[in-house]
């Protein structure tokens, strides 16, 4: 299959569903909330009674230029309203209120990294608002299709990006780097699980060095990050396979089944005019101003690839760390905070993704029930920092201990459990004659050549000092005395 492989290049596109964070739906002011009683968040104006009015949420729209300011896209300033018109149990009006001939969001991209970690930018198409349908539910009765109405409604902009992805890993990376901005920007939470982030894929194979596009088939219900993956790659290798085998694709839309880890045709792929779309006539022109922009824009977050760059550029971070760091917006806000108080970059990364993380996973904590401040964190590695103490004991004892006192200064608990660490160069000289008479022949054989045993030699002395000898000098005066 490689070698068949090898001949083909992959061309993807994501069409990627965000349901935004507003108190109300889209058009009407039923709640938008997950998991209530099925068919409780509706009214007349979500059901599509007659006579009803929709009404504009203007919390949507500013959630739609926030994400097309972060995407780097041109945003409209003519705006009309749509009806995409097609029957399904779920849909009640028996149509959707979209964006067609006038998205809200044109052009921008997003960049992510290759197979082989390279940057690369992908295009954007365009970013549209609509609504979205309510949920059938196929797994509960054996017999019937149950259908919930809640979602209906709900508040969706959609992200379509050009066919520039190459490979399901970069589908993936996509796919994580714009649930990481969504986050950021808390337009939405990114659950897939819960679908409040949805993506189909668009795939074609081509043979390598063609022009042409191959046939377009969408894959549909991925509900994770990792399916994503694995459905992509199915559906290049069944699309390899049946062109080896003198087939010809359809252009379709197909469902993957995640327990099979394979695809299967739904229905023929529409085409534009099948959704018969029209001028939606209850809605007015929306007119987005430089103003409305400007505002908007003076409320952006940092965003995830400036403080990623922050981190590489100008603090020297690796960036291992610096993904590590970024990749929630909680523990980025709580990163920056801290390195108001101490620039020590590095150090202060190495407690965010050590013993801080290790508490937090130990507890199922999200950073904001974290009990201590950054001031307090940034104390501690100023401890560490001067040589005061060592890191093992302020991860071993001062952390801890802090942790339970968390009104008392980490110096204070130092000093109550007699942790400062002693530099005095007299009382390490006399640590290391105990060490020279307790291990007599380890100290001749350093002498004599085997220069590893610095290691355990320095074990013992700090074994000896009870951990308060501080290890930078302490190294530094054993070496010296041993080369006497």
């Amino acid at each position: 299959m490689s070698d068949k492989r090898d001949k083909y290049e992959v061309v993807i596109g994501l069409e990627v569903h965000a349901q935004m964070l507003t108190k109300s739906k889209a058009y009407s002011n039923d709640i938008n909330e997950y998991g209530a009683v099925p068919n409780t968040n509706v009214s007349v104006v979500s059901l599509g009674h007659p006579g009803t009015l929709p009404v504009m949420n203007k919390k949507t729209i500013e959630n739609a230029i926030k994400l097309g300011l972060a995407l780097n896209c041109d945003i409209t300033e003519n705006q009309y309203f749509a009806r995409k018109n097609y029957f399904y149990p779920d849909l009640p009006k028996g149509y959707q209120i979209t964006q067609d001939t006038t998205p809200i969001c044109t052009g921008g991209y997003v960049i992510v990294n290759d197979e082989d970690g390279v940057e690369k930018k992908i295009g954007l198409t365009r970013i549209h608002m609509e609504e979205d349908a309510g949920k059938s539910i196929h797994d509960i009765d054996v017999k019937d299709t149950l259908v919930d109405l809640n979602r209906a409604g709900v508040p969706l902009v959609e992200i379509v990006s050009e066919p520039d992805l190459r490979s399901s890993t970069e589908a993936y990376n996509y796919l994580m780097e714009m649930r990481k901005l969504v986050r950021y920007l808390e337009i939405c939470d990114g659950n897939m699980e819960e679908g409040s982030l949805r993506c189909d894929a668009n795939i074609s194979v081509r043979l390598k060095g063609a022009s042409e596009f191959g046939t377009k088939v969408e894959v549909k219900n991925m509900n994770s990050m990792r399916n994503v993956q694995r459905a992509i790659e199915f559906e290049i290798g069944r699309q390899i396979d049946v062109l080896e085998n003198g087939g010809t694709l359809e252009q379709q839309s197909r469902q993957y089944d995640a327990l099979k880890n394979v695809t299967h045709a739904m229905r023929s792929k529409e085409a534009a005019n099948d959704y018969r779309y029209f001028p939606e006539p209850d809605l007015q022109p929306l007119k987005v101003t430089k103003d409305q922009i400007e505002s908007v824009k003076a409320e952006m977050p940092a965003l995830p690839r400036e403080l990623f760059l922050k981190y590489t550029k100008e603090l020297g971070l690796s960036e291992y760390d610096a993904y590590i760091l970024t990749d929630n917006k909680s523990i980025a806000l709580y990163y920056e905070e801290l390195i108001k108080h101490t620039n020590l970059f590095k150090l202060a990364a190495n407690w965010m993704m050590g013993d801080i993380k290790s508490y937090l996973n130990s507890q199922g904590k999200e950073i904001s029930e974290f009990p201590l401040s950054p001031v307090r964190i940034a104390k501690l590695i100023t401890l560490i920092n001067d040589g005061k103490i060592s890191s093992s004991i302020a991860s071993q004892k001062i952390f801890p201990a802090m942790l339970e006192n968390t009104d008392k200064d980490p110096l204070s608990i130092a000093e109550s459990l007699n942790l400062i660490q002693d530099s005095n160069e007299d009382s390490i000289l006399g640590f290391i004659d105990e060490v020279k008479k307790q291990h007599p022949t380890e100290v001749e054989r350093y002498k004599n050549g085997e220069k590893q045993l610095i290691g355990f030699l320095m074990g013992q002395l700090m074994k000896i000092s009870k951990g308060k000898a501080d290890p930078k000098t302490a190294n530094q005066i054993l070496r010296n005395e041993l080369e006497k």
